[in-house]
């Protein structure tokens, strides 16, 4: 295999797409709390994303190694690892690469940034290890998504009071994402005897409870920032291309992911820039 195709192998293991939208999300939401400071963006919000990269590289990385052979059994071809366009070795490589970014970029920005930001690696390693395939798998999605809010505005020195608001959020937006996807590998899981919570609830169900509750947060909190005095129009607009996301996913697993990751990162900015 060419080295073209083997670095494709490397994104591909790393979960591209919500690795994308989460590192997008921390930028957008430390550049906002920055500028409402009237900080410029400087070496902390570097190292701060960098911190977020490296755990979603780590984290996507280490799904798929401890996965390769449940993912090989279900014939999942689009998994790297799976289908053999990577090896264990390189892709404990890649982990490993994660890791150490994230540790580097840590160690510089202090301790309760250091801590926040082992707390959601590790509440997503206990995901990949073993909380995954059982009823209490979306304990990890309200943990570590629970902690990023606070890890990023730690991680670029602004008080977590600015942000703490926003932790209770969290909670119904992270379970509709665990759920939606559950329900797009729903039939692959089941074929390996998983037992997460979609998979107690049904594929069907959980596309529609992950739909209504990823809507119902987009919808409070756009109606209580309204009520309140502090919608903008930039922050509408925001809100409203997060709604169009989500409610185009409707009955669908795979577009109701997909519309969860263009929403989280809308109304992270939204929310931001509402909260001021």
């Amino acid at each position: 295999m060419g080295f073209g195709l083997r670095v494709l192998a490397a994104i591909r293991l790393v979960h591209p797409a919500p690795t994308v939208a989460v590192t997008a999300l921390s930028a957008i939401l430390g550049g906002i709390l920055l500028a409402q400071t009237g900080v410029p963006i400087d070496d902390r919000w570097l190292l701060t994303v960098g911190a977020v990269l490296g755990s979603q590289v780590f984290t996507g990385a280490v799904n798929d190694l401890v996965d390769r052979n449940r993912d090989a059994t279900a014939g999942r071809v689009e998994k790297p690892l799976a289908a053999g366009d990577i090896s264990a070795g390189a892709a404990l490589w890649v982990a490993s690469a994660g890791l150490a970014l994230q540790l580097a970029a840590s160690l510089r920005l202090g301790t309760l940034p250091l801590l926040l930001g082992a707390g959601a690696t590790l509440s997503a390693l206990a995901y990949n290890l073993w909380l995954s395939r059982t009823p209490l798998s979306v304990v990890p999605y309200l943990v570590s998504f629970g902690l990023l809010p606070l890890w990023v505005a730690a991680g670029v020195g602004v008080p977590l009071e600015r942000v703490v608001a926003a932790v209770p959020l969290v909670a119904p937006f992270a379970a509709a994402a665990h759920l939606a996807n559950v329900a797009r590998d729903f039939a692959a899981d089941a074929a390996t005897g998983a037992r997460s919570a979609g998979q107690v609830l049904g594929r069907e169900r959980s596309v529609w409870v992950a739909w209504a509750l990823a809507l119902g947060v987009g919808l409070g909190v756009g109606a209580g920032l309204t009520l309140g005095g502090a919608a903008q129009v930039p922050g509408l607009a925001l809100g409203v291309v997060g709604l169009a996301a989500v409610a185009q996913g409707a009955g669908s697993a795979s577009r109701l992911w997909y519309g969860i990751l263009v929403a989280g990162v809308c109304w992270t900015a939204a929310w931001a820039l509402a909260t001021a």
